[in-house]
C-alpha cells in the first residue's frame, strides 16, 4: 500500500502560482510513476500531468502545457506541480495517484485524498 498526502493549496488570482506537494508513505515511492489529475464540480475527473519513476518523462495535459510542470523528488518521497500563470478554469480539486504503470487514465492504483485550488479572476 501506497498512503499519499498532497498538500500546497489554496486560494490565488489569475496569473498567480502555486506548487502542489505529494508525500509518499507505506510502500516504497519507487517504482510508481506518478500522476496528477483535478476534478471541477460537475466534471469528471481528469488528466493534468504525470511523470515516470526515474522522473525521465512526463506528459501534460494540452490545456496545461508551458504553464504546468510536473517533478518529483525519491529521496524525499515526494512529488511537486508547479503551477505558473493559472487561470479562473484551473479551479478544482487536485489530485496525485501512484501507479506501477505511466498513464494518463484515471485508473491509478493509489490516489491521495485532494486538494483545492481556487483561482479568482
Amino acid at each position: 500500500q501506497v498512503q499519499l498526502v498532497e498538500s500546497g493549496g489554496g486560494l490565488v488570482q489569475a496569473g498567480g502560482s502555486l506548487r502542489l506537494s505529494c508525500a509518499a508513505s507505506g510502500r516504497t515511492f519507487r517504482p510508481y510513476a506518478m500522476g496528477w489529475f483535478r476534478q471541477a464540480p460537475g466534471k469528471e475527473r481528469e488528466f493534468v500531468a504525470a511523470i515516470t519513476w526515474s522522473g525521465g518523462s512526463t506528459y501534460y495535459e494540452d490545456s496545461v502545457k508551458g504553464r504546468f510542470t510536473i517533478s518529483r523528488d525519491n529521496s524525499k518521497n515526494t512529488g511537486y506541480l508547479q503551477m505558473n500563470s493559472l487561470k479562473p478554469e484551473d479551479t478544482a480539486v487536485y489530485y496525485c495517484a501512484a501507479d506501477p504503470i505511466f498513464k494518463i487514465a484515471t485508473t491509478y492504483d493509489y490516489w491521495g485524498q485532494g486538494t483545492q485550488v481556487t483561482v479568482s479572476s
